[in-house]
């Protein structure tokens, strides 16, 4: 976690922010280009899971508002798309010409890459050399800005497992999948504390502060 006297020197927050189902995942089985979150119980790219952010947007600004405020993200090459080993096809992300985030990101992979400059001000950077100089690498980026930590969940429970995340926004969606990838597996134990909640017509929305 960052420590209190971090705040006061002028650094952000690390967050994490990420939808999962009630039972705690955050993309189901059988994952592919097509259906990136697998089987999330409905058709599409979208499916269940992520109805929140595409059918009721309005209800939900504030939280969408929120995450795009962050000055830089960091997510896992999962996240980022479905190419594995080494880079033997194009490849700029789900998002198409002008992603969401309009701020740098750093994808944690074990392939080098050469930085991807997208439109409106998102650029991929690509990370060979662990989760702790992709940290290093997005605050300085940010500033004294926050960093999100995007997803997928398994490179959150990285950062979560090396007590490196101030702050938790879970998007909780009422449906339970039963398996697929797991926020907190394989995390040791936590001491949370609730700082905010809402809930909207098809998610709630939850803020923990992490206490150790």
């Amino acid at each position: 976690m960052t420590q209190p006297d971090d705040m006061t020197n002028g650094m952000g927050k690390v967050i994490c922010d990420i939808t999962i189902s009630i039972d705690g995942y955050s993309a189901g089985l059988d994952q592919t280009e097509e259906r990136p979150f697998g089987d999330d119980g409905g058709d599409g790219s979208g499916g269940m899971l992520h109805a929140w952010m595409f059918d009721t947007p309005e209800e939900n600004r504030a939280e969408a508002d929120q995450f795009a405020a962050a000055k830089a993200f960091i997510m896992g090459r999962n996240m980022f798309g479905p190419v594995r080993g080494e880079w033997d096809r194009p490849w700029n992300g789900w998002w198409g010409e002008d992603p969401p985030f309009h701020a740098p990101v750093f994808v944690l992979t074990h392939h080098a890459r050469d930085p991807q400059q997208m439109d409106g001000g998102t650029t991929f950077y690509f990370v060979t050399d662990g989760i702790a100089s992709a940290l290093s690498q997005a605050r300085e980026a940010a500033g004294d800005g926050d960093v999100v930590i995007a997803g997928g969940a398994t490179a959150i429970n990285q950062y979560l497992a090396a007590g490196l995340i101030d702050e938790l926004q879970l998007h909780i969606v009422p449906l339970t999948l039963g398996a697929g990838t797991r926020l907190f597996e394989g995390v040791p134990q936590l001491k949370l504390e609730q700082v905010r909640s809402r809930a909207a017509s098809l998610v709630t929305h939850v803020t923990y502060r992490v206490l150790s």
